[in-house]
C-alpha cells in the first residue's frame, strides 16, 4: 500500500469513527432533523466540483435517468436512513449506534440475496453469520436496556445497507462512479428533506405533529452561531464530505478491499473514541462483540483479495 493510499486511509477511518461523537454533540443544539439536513446539504456541496470535474473529463451529462437515481438514492440515505441515525444517537450511546451502521454491509448482501438473486460466496455467508452473533452479543437482548435506541440503530443500518443495494445498481446502469453518486445523492436527499422540513411548517400538519417532539416547524438554520460554527463545519466539510471523499479515491487507487478496511476498523475505533471524549463505558459483551465482527470482516477482506487474485490470473 502507497504511503499516501495509508494516509487517506487513516485520515477517513478516524473522520468516520468520531462521526456518532460529534454528532452527538451537535445534537444538544440543533434539531436532529435539521442538522441531518444541513450535514449532507454542505458535505454534497464539498463533494460538487470533484463530481463536476469527474462529469467532464468522461464527457457526461445528466438527464432525467440520473435525476431519477439520484432522488431514489438520495431519499433512502438522507431521508430515511440517516434520520433514524441521527435519532437512534440521541437516545443511546453513540459508540453501539456506531458498530450497528458498520453492519450495513451484511444487510446490504442479504438484501442482494434476497430480492436480486445476487450470489453469495461462502466467505461472506460466515461473515454474515459471525457480525449477526456479534451484534446479538453486543446488543445482548435478553437485557435490553435501550430497545427504542438499538431498534432505531439496526434500521438505519438496514436502510443503509439497501441505500447501498441501490447505489451499486443505479452506479452500474448509469456507468457513474461512487464519489459522483454520492454528490448528487446527498444532495438531492438534502433537497427532499427540505421539501418535509417546510410541510411541517404548515399549519394543519405542524399542530397535528406538537406531539413528536422534533417534528413541528422543524427549523432549517436555527443554532448556527460562532460557538457552533466549528462543529457544525467538521461534521459538514469533514465527517460528511472528505470522509467520503477519501473514502472513493482510497477506492480508485487500491480497490474496494482496501477501501474496505476504514469500516472494519469502525466499530474497533468509535468505542474508544466515545470513551475517551464522552466517558462512555466499554462492557464486555462490547469488546467481546466487536472481535467477532473483527473476525467476520477480516474473512470477508481475505475472500476478497483471493477472488481479486484469482480473476487477475485468468
Amino acid at each position: 500500500m502507497k504511503v499516501k493510499t495509508l494516509i487517506n486511509v487513516l485520515v477517513s477511518t478516524f473522520l468516520f469513527s468520531s462521526m456518532e461523537i460529534a454528532l452527538k454533540i451537535a445534537g444538544s443544539s440543533f434539531n436532529p432533523i435539521e442538522l441531518n439536513f444541513i450535514r449532507f446539504l454542505l458535505g454534497g456541496l464539498v463533494l460538487l466540483p470533484f463530481a463536476i470535474l469527474k462529469l467532464h473529463k468522461d464527457h457526461r451529462k445528466l438527464g432525467w435517468r440520473e435525476i431519477r437515481a439520484f432522488a431514489l438514492t438520495g431519499f433512502t440515505c438522507v431521508v430515511v436512513s440517516m434520520t433514524l441515525y441521527q435519532l437512534a444517537i440521541q437516545v443511546t450511546e453513540p459508540a453501539i449506534i456506531a458498530i450497528l451502521l458498520s453492519a450495513n454491509p451484511v444487510f446490504g448482501m442479504l438484501i442482494g440475496l434476497v430480492f436480486m438473486g445476487e450470489k453469495m460466496s461462502r466467505t461472506n455467508t460466515i461473515a454474515i453469520l459471525l457480525t449477526i452473533v456479534g451484534l446479538l452479543v453486543i446488543i445482548n437482548p435478553f437485557k435490553l436496556t435501550n430497545p427504542l435506541g438499538i431498534a432505531l440503530g439496526l434500521l438505519c443500518s438496514i436502510t443503509f445497507g439497501l441505500y447501498g443495494v441501490f447505489t451499486r445498481v443505479s452506479s452500474n446502469k448509469l456507468s457513474l462512479g461512487g464519489l459522483t453518486m454520492t454528490c448528487f445523492s446527498f444532495i438531492a436527499g438534502a433537497f427532499e428533506l427540505a421539501i418535509l422540513m417546510g410541510l411541517s411548517h404548515v399549519t394543519p400538519l405542524s399542530k397535528a405533529l406538537k406531539g413528536m417532539p422534533g417534528f413541528s416547524n422543524i427549523p432549517f438554520f436555527a443554532g448556527i452561531n460562532l460557538h457552533t460554527l466549528p462543529l457544525i463545519a467538521y461534521i459538514s466539510f469533514l465527517v460528511t464530505g472528505l470522509a467520503f471523499g477519501l473514502y472513493f479515491i482510497v477506492m480508485d487507487e487500491a480497490g474496494i478491499p482496501v477501501a474496505s478496511l476504514i469500516f472494519f476498523i469502525k466499530p474497533a475505533l468509535a468505542p474508544v473514541l466515545a470513551l475517551l471524549v464522552l466517558a462512555e463505558p466499554i462492557y464486555v459483551n462490547t469488546v467481546v462483540g466487536i472481535i467477532i465482527i473483527l473476525l467476520g470482516s477480516v474473512i470477508t477482506l481475505m475472500g476478497e483479495r483471493i477472488a481479486l487474485s484469482m480473476s487477475r490470473r485468468k
